[in-house]
């Protein structure tokens, strides 16, 4: 079975620079790593294969650096990688990347299973995944925590909800989004780092996706950042004097003054 999964390279940490300009993260200077839920959807995409045979494509939108993310993922059991990267994808949010997504799929034609992580830790929005199967036009399973069995075009997979588990069956092609409990990402081998040192990254760009102009980047965003902050925290101390019936005494007429009580 031919496996595609979507991953995202996102910031490493948690201390970032906002650009005010833009709006948006200031990347340059800072660890990158592959989103985290995201190297769930590889694993299991890797286990799929050594189970059913076939091959796992990783693909990711973004700028040349995510070529680092994607040969991340080659040394951890990808086969091929495939990176979208125009100026013209620049800006865009989760509808525009789903539609830029989809256009690449599109043109390969040739996949039984397209695994997401459940959602991304920078945008936290959790709609590429769906947004894309709707595009697509296929089913969509979310919050999937286990595959149970996969055979003769169909799926049947445990989805976690609030209650516990509920077991679903769908036919293939379809597209799943994977929580952190369905395995344990693996690590590169010498072997893995030693062939994605080497692998040939294709870049395909708006104009090899054939892609509508008006649907991609910021010109097909119907969501835009208007405003990126961080909150000001303000706060003061003060330490009570007396003893400790004259501190309890003392603190229960400042929470009386404070409205808290």
């Amino acid at each position: 079975m031919n496996i595609l999964v979507c991953l995202k390279q996102v910031p490493g940490t948690t201390r970032v620079n906002i650009d005010p300009q833009t709006n948006t993260l200031v990347r340059q200077g800072i660890e990158n790593i592959i989103n985290p839920f995201d190297s769930y959807a590889l694993e299991e995409g890797v286990r799929i294969k050594e189970r059913c045979g076939g091959k796992v494509t990783a693909i990711s939108m973004g700028p040349p650096q995510a070529e680092e993310a994607l040969r991340q993922a080659i040394s951890t059991g990808a086969d091929e990688a495939i990176l979208l990267s125009d100026r013209a994808f620049a800006g865009a949010d989760t509808l525009a990347t789903s539609y830029t997504l989809a256009r690449a799929i599109k043109k390969i034609e040739d996949y039984g299973l397209i695994i997401c992580g459940r959602q991304t830790i920078d945008g936290d929005t959790a709609q590429v995944g769906p947004e894309l199967a709707e595009v697509l036009e296929i089913p969509f399973i979310s919050y999937v925590s286990q595959i149970e069995e996969i055979d003769n075009g169909h799926m049947r997979v445990q989805r976690l909800i609030e209650e516990g588990h509920e077991v679903i069956e769908t036919s293939l092609p379809a597209l799943i989004t994977v929580v952190k409990e369905i395995n344990v990402p693996r690590l590169p081998s010498l072997r893995g780092l030693t062939r994605a040192k080497s692998a040939a990254i294709q870049v395909w760009d708006a104009r090899e996706l054939d892609v509508d102009q008006d649907r991609v980047g910021l010109s097909g965003s119907p969501t835009r950042v208007i405003k990126t902050f961080f909150p000001q925290r303000a706060g003061k101390a003060e330490i009570i004097q007396g003893n400790l019936e004259d501190q309890i005494a003392n603190l229960i007429e400042k929470l009386k003054g404070s409205k808290l009580i």
